[in-house]
């Protein structure tokens, strides 16, 4: 649903007679015939990416699809009562994740009157969007319009929170929380994907599952790692740990790549950017400073989470280091060899037999390069492995005075200049 490989078909959206969708996320009831909204998702998302100041320039565009569905009637809503007894548990901080002991199902049983309690907004807007549903029947909640979506997938591509909430809870007393959409992306896969993290954390509370699959073969980790949404993947971590749900951090998508892949992939362009604007553009390096540092923190927790760098990609059979290497990409290289493991990979072999040191010797000449030389080299790197071709590091390395600098760092000398 949010890939630039996707359809590019433009979809209006229809919403059920006696169901409108307001400007603040509330459906709101009206006895008119059924009209044409004006305006897609896409197109609302475009709206409110312009209301704020900044905006991350996002390799990936995506589309946004709307929902056609039949006419159904409802009666309206009573006004919402803020003195009434609230049917959901107090809201805990939203840095806060409940123990799974202390954790409620959403939406059940009246929970019991005391003069201390006092309702959040977010609690307010959940019972306010209850009212407003109670009349929908299960049977509308799980239709889907051409592209698949549910109206579960249109509030959370919205970011009406408090609205995918409620509907969530409804899906999920049917087990129908995971429906896909034609490109195979569950609710919560979307939220991932534009970086509803709170959302992320509200679904998987409800009980989504996170090793879902789209077209793609990636999961809601790997879409995060690949856009740099550490927060999505900070709230996955922090919600489902101890939850008795696992996570698979090493999911291979279709390309064969982890998410730990796709995330040192991207951090990779990030850095072949900023070191061809760094010099004539600070406004643009300033934005692709922050963007690295949103690599860096998905990276970091991906390997607190046991995603291993030494895993083989199944195309060519590179690990994290090899990538990270292809872009003389020393940030990366000190995170990966200052661990514990580093020894058992820093020598480990592609399909094709190459270490991570004769890729980064056969860089075209930069002074970076020399850097991550040195450093494969203190961290135990063997200058002597031969790949399947039977070349060593110093073989590959180009003509020139950075080469003959590199060639003398393979033979042991200036390495801890």
């Amino acid at each position: 649903m949010l890939d630039q490989i996707q359809s590019q078909t433009r979809r209006g959206q229809f919403l059920p007679a006696g169901i409108n969708s307001s400007t603040n996320g509330f459906f709101t009831t009206d006895h008119k015939p059924p009209e044409v909204m004006q305006k897609t998702v896409k197109q609302l998302l475009v709206m409110s990416r312009q209301k704020r100041k900044y905006c991350h320039d996002d390799n990936s565009e995506h589309k946004y699809k709307s929902v056609k569905f039949e006419v159904f009637d409802v009666s309206p809503p009573a006004p919402a009562n803020l003195n009434m007894t609230p049917y959901f548990p107090a809201a805990a901080p939203e840095h806060h994740i409940t123990p799974p002991h202390m954790q409620h199902s959403p939406l059940q049983g009246p929970m019991a009157p005391t003069s201390e309690f006092k309702m959040t907004l977010f609690q307010w807007q959940i019972q306010h969007e209850a009212q407003k549903l109670e009349g929908i029947s299960p049977e509308i909640m799980h239709m889907q319009d051409a592209d698949g979506d549910t109206f579960l997938h249109i509030a959370v591509a919205q970011g009406k929170r408090a609205l995918a909430y409620v509907l969530a809870a409804k899906m999920a007393e049917s087990g129908s929380l995971d429906i896909k959409e034609h490109n195979g992306q569950t609710p919560l896969q979307l939220a991932a994907a534009i970086n509803q993290h709170l959302i992320v954390q509200d679904l998987l509370l409800q009980g989504a599952q996170i090793n879902t699959r789209d077209l793609w073969g990636r999961s809601p980790l790997h879409v995060c790692a690949e856009k740099g949404h550490y927060l999505s993947i900070q709230n996955i971590w922090n919600t489902l740990l101890g939850s008795g749900q696992s996570i698979d951090v090493e999911m291979f998508n279709y390309d064969g790549l982890t998410p730990l892949h796709a995330a040192v992939l991207s951090h990779n362009t990030v850095m072949k950017e900023l070191r061809s604007v760094e010099s004539t553009c600070s406004y643009m390096a300033t934005e692709l400073m922050q963007r690295r540092q949103m690599y860096i923190e998905c990276i970091k927790t991906l390997l607190l989470m046991g995603a291993s760098y030494g895993t083989k990609d199944l195309k060519s059979g590179r690990t994290c280091l090899h990538i990270a290497s292809e872009e003389a990409n020393v940030e990366l290289l000190s995170i990966f060899l200052e661990h514990p493991s580093s020894l058992t990979f820093v020598n480990v072999k592609t399909f094709s037999g190459n270490t991570a040191l004769h890729i980064a010797s056969s860089l075209p000449n930069h002074k970076i390069k020399v850097e991550a030389v040195k450093l494969l080299m203190r961290k135990g790197a063997d200058p002597g492995a031969r790949n399947f071709e039977n070349e060593l590091p110093a073989q590959l390395v180009p003509e020139g005075p950075t080469g003959e600098k590199v060639r003398q760092i393979l033979k042991g000398k200036y390495i801890n200049a």
